[in-house]
C-alpha cells in the first residue's frame, strides 16, 4: 500500500511523475474534448468517439479519486479538502447527467471547468506560488484594503466633478464605482469619461495612482517568488546533503 500512496502523492519518485505525467495528459485530453464537443456540425461519428473518449476519461478519474480515498490517512478530512473536492467535481457532472433527460441538469456539466484546476495537483511552479501567497499575505492583505479604499474616493470624486453635468452617466456613486474600476485598473473603455476640466485634472492623478495599483503587487508577488525559491533551494540542498559531506 506504501507504494501505491507514493505513486499518488510523491511526484519525487520516478512513479509518481509517471502517474503525475499520465494524469496531466488525461486532464488536458479532457479539456481539448470537452471544448470539441461545442463546435457546430459535428458527426456522428466524431461524437460518438467524443462520448467513448469521455467514458474513458471518467472512469480513469473515478479510479484515481477511490484510490486517493483508500490511501488517504484522514479520508473524510482528504473528501473535503480543496483537491479532494476538486477531484469529485471533476468527475460529478457524468454521473448526474448520464441517463437524465431533464434539461436543467445540463447546468452541472459546467463542473467539468473543474478539471483543470485538477492540474494545480501536479504543479510544482503552482505550489511556489501558494507560498509566494502566504509569504507576501499580510503585504496583499493590507495593499487590497487600501486598493478598495481608493476605488471608493476615486467614485466619489468623479461623482461630485461630473454628475451636474453627465447626470446619466454618473448617476450615483454606485454608477462611478464602474468608472473607478476601469480607470485605476487603467483598462478605461470609454463607455464612461469626464468632460469637466476638474474631472479630466481628477481622472489624470487618478490614472498615475492606477499604474501604482498594477504594481505593488506585482513586486509584492515577485519578491515572494523569489523568497520561496530561495527557501526551496535551500530545503534541496539539505535534502541532497549527507552526514559525511
Amino acid at each position: 500500500m506504501d507504494w501505491l500512496k507514493d505513486m499518488l502523492e510523491d511526484v519525487g519518485t520516478k512513479a509518481g511523475r509517471y502517474f503525475a505525467f499520465f494524469i496531466q495528459s488525461m486532464i488536458v485530453l479532457s479539456l481539448i474534448s470537452f471544448s470539441l464537443e461545442t463546435l457546430p456540425g459535428l458527426s456522428q461519428q466524431v461524437r460518438q468517439v467524443l462520448a467513448v473518449t469521455e467514458i474513458i476519461l471518467v472512469v480513469l478519474f473515478t479510479i484515481e479519486y477511490l484510490l486517493r480515498l483508500v490511501v488517504a490517512d484522514k479520508k473524510f478530512k482528504y473528501v473535503f479538502s480543496f483537491f479532494g473536492l476538486i477531484d469529485l467535481l471533476a468527475i460529478l457532472p457524468f454521473y448526474l447527467s448520464t441517463g437524465l433527460d431533464l434539461r436543467s441538469i445540463r447546468i452541472f456539466r459546467l463542473l467539468r471547468l473543474f478539471r483543470i484546476l485538477k492540474l494545480l495537483r501536479y504543479s510544482q511552479a503552482i505550489n511556489r506560488f501558494h507560498r509566494a501567497l502566504i509569504i507576501a499575505k499580510e503585504e496583499m492583505v493590507l495593499f487590497s484594503c487600501v486598493a478598495i479604499m481608493l476605488l471608493y474616493l476615486s467614485a466619489v470624486g468623479i461623482y461630485y466633478f461630473e454628475n451636474a453635468v453627465q447626470p446619466e452617466q454618473f448617476k450615483s456613486i454606485f454608477h462611478s464605482l464602474w468608472w473607478a474600476l476601469a480607470t485605476l485598473t487603467t483598462v478605461g473603455y470609454g463607455d464612461l469619461y469626464p468632460i469637466t476640466a476638474g474631472g479630466q485634472v481628477f481622472t489624470f492623478f487618478i490614472l498615475i495612482i492606477g499604474l501604482g495599483v498594477i504594481a505593488v503587487p506585482t513586486g509584492l508577488v515577485a519578491s515572494a517568488l523569489s523568497q520561496a525559491r530561495d527557501e526551496e533551494l535551500i530545503v534541496t540542498d539539505q535534502a541532497n546533503s549527507t552526514p559525511g559531506q
